[in-house]
């Protein structure tokens, strides 16, 4: 009888890849990821033009959008939407790359990859110690944001600290005194 092995690939699997393979390293896997569509990337667009005015101001760290490869663990690569590292932990950025978890990711949601920016990429930001996630749902107009609370021996936590659609304002914690006006953001 013959048994199928299954190897997971890992962060140096992916590592090796050609600069601008569509791929993400999710718990082993290597996912394709197709090119955004124009919405979402206007979105991006958007949020890291209020971003980088406020990193104008406010010298505090640095923020790139995707793609940009961040490798968490043996098993995990992403390429966030939006990232923020602030200046004191520079030092995760090596080679091109992001070796660690940033402070902040902004992630908008697609059809072909919502599942895993809500699920496995979640749960790992989370453990991996990413202090705020905002996931960005251009269907709805919507936005949550995630603040991570360690919780002593439990380890990191997730808490949503701010949900809302359409109107309203979304304030950052890591991000002191940055705001995006959802009405802004989505093109209202």
């Amino acid at each position: 009888m013959l048994t199928e092995i299954q190897v997971r690939a890992t962060s140096r699997d992916y590592e090796a890849l050609p600069e601008g393979a569509p791929y993400q390293l999710i718990d082993g896997e290597l996912i394709l990821t197709p090119a955004p569509d124009f919405h979402h990337q206007e979105i991006i667009f958007e949020f890291s033009f209020q971003l980088a005015s406020y990193l104008r101001r406010n010298k505090i760290g640095r923020a790139v959008m995707s793609p940009v490869d961040v490798i968490l663990d043996d098993h995990n690569a992403y390429q966030p939407d939006v990232i923020f590292i602030r200046s004191e932990r520079s030092y995760i950025i090596k080679r091109g790359r992001v070796f660690g978890a940033p402070d902040f990711v902004m992630e908008v949601l697609s059809p072909g990859t919502a599942e895993y920016d809500l699920n496995e990429k979640k749960a790992t930001y989370e453990l991996a110690g990413v202090r705020e996630y905002w996931i960005v749902d251009p269907m709805e107009q919507a936005i949550e944001i995630f603040l991570n609370r360690s919780s002593g021996d439990a380890g990191q936590s997730f808490e949503l600290i701010f949900s809302g659609s359409k109107t309203g304002e979304a304030f950052s914690e890591v991000l002191p005194g940055f705001q995006v006006s959802l009405k802004e953001l989505f093109g209202a």
